[in-house]
Order: C-alpha cells, then structure tokens, then sequence
C-alpha cells in the first residue's frame, strides 16, 4: 500500500485515458520548460534595470555634492541632457517591454487540452473511491512515505469541498479533518482555518454528531467572533443538543419504571448471518483479496492442462497452456495467448478512438455513460487490420464458437480509480431489449483479453461466488454467461476493481446465442 501511495495521487481521472494523462503530463513538461524560459528573460530584462539604476546612484551621489562645478563641465552637461532625452525613454521601454509573451502564447494553445471541471471532480471521486475500495486512511495518503506524495491543505481542502459539493458528508469530514490537521500542525497555507472549520461543523452535524459539530462551531467562533453563519449554527445547535439529551433522560426514565423495556432483537434479525453482506461490501472486500475463499477440496479439483481443443488443426502441434480459475461459474484462464506484439498494435489502433465507455440502458436498449463505469474504450472491426482478424480466430479456434455474429473487439483502458461495479454481461428478462439492435441473441460467453499487468487493484471479481481473477499481461479469461437451457447464469455477475496503481489495458469479445445451435447445443434442464 505504500508503494500505492505515491502513484495514487498522480493521475486520477474519471473520464481521461491513460494516453491522455500521459499527454497532459508532456503538456504540463512543455509549459515548465516554457515558465523557465520566461523566468530567465525577466531576470535579464531585471538585471539590466539593476545595473543601470547602480550606475546613475553612484553617479547621482558625485553629482548631487557640487551640482554647479558638476554641471560647469560641458560633457556632464550634454550627458544629462541626453539621459533624461533618451535613455530613461529607453529604460521606460525596457520596463514595459513585456517578456511574457512567448510563454502566454504556449499557455494558450496548450490550454485547450487542459483538464475540465467535470475531470477534476472526476479525480477527486476516484481518490474517494479509492479510499473506501482499499480501505487507505487520510493520513496515509495525505502525508505519504514516499517524496513527491503528499497533499496539501489546499489539496485535502479541494477534495472535502468536492465531497460536500456531492452531498458526501462522510468524505467532507475526514479531509477537512486532515486539512484542520495540517494547519494545526503549521503548515503555511492559503486556505483559513475559518473555512475548513465551517465545513467540518456542518459536514459532522449532517451525520448526527451534535457535540462535535457544537466544539468544531465554538472553535470556529473563537477565531471570527463575527461569524454570520457560525452564530447561527452555535444557536441551533444547542437547542437541538438539549433537546437530544433530555429526550434521552425521558426515555431513561420510563425505561426505569418500566413502562418500556428493553427492546429484543427479532428472530429475523438474530438469524442473519454475517456474511450476508450487501453486494458493494462483498466487491469491495474481493478487491482488496478478503472475502469468500474456495475450500481446499474444491481447489485440489483445478487443474492446468495444455489444451488443443481436441486436436484443432492449429493447436495440434502447438497446444496453448490453459488453468481452471473457478469451478461454478466455470472460469478458464489461458496463458501467453496474445503477444506483446499483438498486444501493441491492437493498443496502437485504439488509442486514437478511445471514447468514455458506455452501458446499455435497460429502460431504452441504448448504450449510455454511467458513474459506475470508468473507462475508455474503442470498438475494433476484423477488417480493419490482419492481428484484429487474427485473435477473433483464435478465439473461435479455442472456444469452437462462431464468432460471426459475435460484437466486434472492444478495447478499454482504465486509469488510476477506473472500474466497473458489478454487472451481467448478459441481457436479463426485464431487458428484452438489451440487444436487440444487433440481432444475434443473448450474450452466450465472455472472452477478456488482459494487455497489461496491473501493480495493484483492477482485479476481475465475481461477488455471487467469490471468484477473484487477477489480470496477468498476455492471458485471457473466458465464461458462459448463459446456461445450457439459455437462460442467464447469475452466478456470473462481476465487477472490474478500481486500479490502484497503474494502468490496466484489457480487451472485450462478447460472443451471440446466433450461430452457435450446433457448437453449443440447449439442454433440457438449466445444468445440463
């Protein structure tokens, strides 16, 4: 985690590309270089003020003592004259002489790449995401182990006020807290306590802490008396302290004469059982490697095996390695199956479309943006070049699908904080819509490509079952998504992790129920 740190806090970014990033981060080398080219023409055009003012000081000083012998001579004369006739007109034009124009030009064209507000906001998510995903306290990344790392006030300032801005008064609070922290502990900043203080009050109060909003208000107030706001706030939050507490007396009171016992916890509630977590606990936890755990029985049952799809032609002489990654939903992993070259060009011939990926709404069958998908992706057709046609065959040749009438090769990168929430691949009977417009049939199975190893974070997770398959650079996964019967195998539902540190490159093959009657054949019952 503490390698983590120092990378985390580079590049976040909810809807850029690591292409992009990477752009930006050359744009902002660029602009430095440009900074210090005009820093070094001001300190010239300065000390060329300099040596002239030291000049006429020590002159002015001779002068100024006899200013009539100083003037009877006829060259100091002329010489004055012609000072304050020409040279101070030249002075006058070196100090208005403006040196920034080289470097206002840069910055202008630059600035149409710049970032937005929308991104801004985006990295701030993704850091908050992050954090909860990975469990990294405030601390940690604020004043992390490593140089270059840490955030300040300014920064952990930035991140609460996007917090609030979002209603998030959880995240508002503990980065408040550490910008408080930092301020208290000295550090210079132009960011006011007052400030930081009046959201920590309210974003602590929201969350239904009367007395430490109450000691966050009082603390504010003893800085700026005069606060409208804080008044206020002192004010109501007082009353409704002593409201709270003496509906706690009244309650302790009928308790004792016992006109209200103890309330029991409810056989319902008794019998729940610990791992009955919500869905985004059970996501969060496979992420960071918690979680459901595969018996070792089950285990023993995995095996690797080098695999030639019964003797396919082109794997007959060359079998490739493939691993059991799980047993139900049956997920295989396969080894070295796309080369380093095949992995940059398909990267190549991506990058320059790579557009925010979209979901496929379940109410209008459209594909759309959603929040709980953060990536860039690009869509590559066989035609386009030989290595696209290339893999959608070997695809074909490993899994004996036909890949005809399956969706052209998607491509997506996910940054510093990109993930995917849970989801199926496949349209479900509410969805009766969800691809309708390609004319192929359900999703049957999922082939992921993964194009790049990730330092830490961006696994592929099944909450259901609590599958976990870690991206190797130069592997691929593959699963049905539907069950013999066709109908959805909901054990399949997963989720790509936020990444933590680094980038992640995988590649989509959906493969359609259309074409594969006589590859894949139904079966009477869902298991079959």
């Amino acid at each position: 985690v503490n390698l983590s740190l120092s990378l985390l806090l580079s590049s976040l970014s909810l809807s850029l590309s690591s292409r992009q990033m990477t752009d930006l981060l050359f744009t902002e080398k660029d602009l430095v270089t440009s900074l210090k080219d005009y820093i070094q023409a001001e300190e010239r055009k300065l000390e060329q003020v300099k040596q002239w003012a030291e000049k006429l000081d020590s002159l002015t000083s001779i002068a100024t003592q006899d200013p009539e012998g100083f003037l009877g001579h006829p060259v100091n004369a002329f010489k004055l004259m012609k000072r304050l006739n020409t040279e101070w007109g030249d002075l006058e034009n070196l100090v208005l002489k403006d040196m920034s124009d080289g470097f206002i030009s840069n910055l202008t064209i630059q600035r149409q790449h710049f970032p937005s507000d929308e991104d801004q906001t985006g990295a701030a998510k993704a850091l908050l995401r992050l954090q909860d995903t990975y469990q990294l306290d405030t601390q940690s990344i604020s004043t992390g182990d490593l140089p270059g790392c840490t955030l300040t006030v300014e920064d952990c300032f930035e991140l609460g006020r996007i917090a609030y801005s979002e209603s998030d008064y959880r995240h508002t609070e503990v980065w408040m807290a550490q910008a408080l922290k930092q301020l208290d502990e000295g550090e210079e900043s132009s960011v006011e306590p007052v400030m930081v203080l009046d959201y920590l009050s309210y974003s602590v109060y929201q969350q239904g802490e009367l007395e430490r909003a109450l000691d966050f208000t009082r603390r504010l107030l003893e800085l700026d008396p005069e606060h409208q706001r804080a008044n206020g706030n002192l004010k109501y939050f007082e009353y409704q302290l002593a409201k709270q507490r003496k509906a706690g007396e009244d309650l302790r009171y009928r308790r004792s004469e016992g006109a209200e016992p103890e309330r029991e916890e409810s056989e319902g509630r008794k019998g729940v059982k610990k791992d009955n977590l919500p869905e985004k606990k059970k996501y969060e936890q496979l992420c960071r490697g918690e979680g459901i755990k595969m018996t070792p029985r089950r285990q023993s049952r995995l095996f690797c095996r080098y695999y030639d799809n019964n003797q396919h032609p082109r794997y007959l002489l060359g079998p490739v390695k493939q691993e059991d990654e799980w047993d139900r939903p049956y997920i295989i992993r396969y080894h070295d199956i796309i080369s380093e070259w095949e992995i940059e060009k398909v990267k190549e011939l991506a990058k320059p479309r790579l557009r925010r990926a979209t979901v496929h709404d379940p109410q209008t069958g459209q594909l759309t943006t959603a929040q709980y998908r953060v990536s860039k992706s690009a869509w590559l057709t066989a035609n386009e070049h030989s290595v696209v046609d290339h893999i959608n065959q070997r695809i074909e040749d490993l899994t004996g699908l036909d890949v005809q009438t399956a969706e052209e090769l998607q491509v997506a990168n996910y940054g510093v904080g990109g993930q995917y929430e849970p989801h199926f691949d496949f349209g479900r009977k509410d969805e009766p819509d969800a691809f309708k417009e390609l004319g192929t049939g359900n999703r049957i199975a999922t082939w992921l490509f993964y194009m790049s190893d990730v330092a830490a974070g961006g696994a592929t997770v099944f909450p259901e079952v609590g599958a976990v398959v870690r991206p190797i650079k130069g592997t691929a996964v593959f699963w049905y998504n539907l069950l013999p019967s066709g109908e959805g195998d909901y054990s399949t539902r997963h989720a790509a992790c936020p990444v933590l540190v680094g980038n992640k490159w995988v590649s989509n093959k959906w493969i359609h129920e259309h074409g594969q009657e006589f590859r894949r054949r139904c079966g009477l019952h869902e298991m079959d």
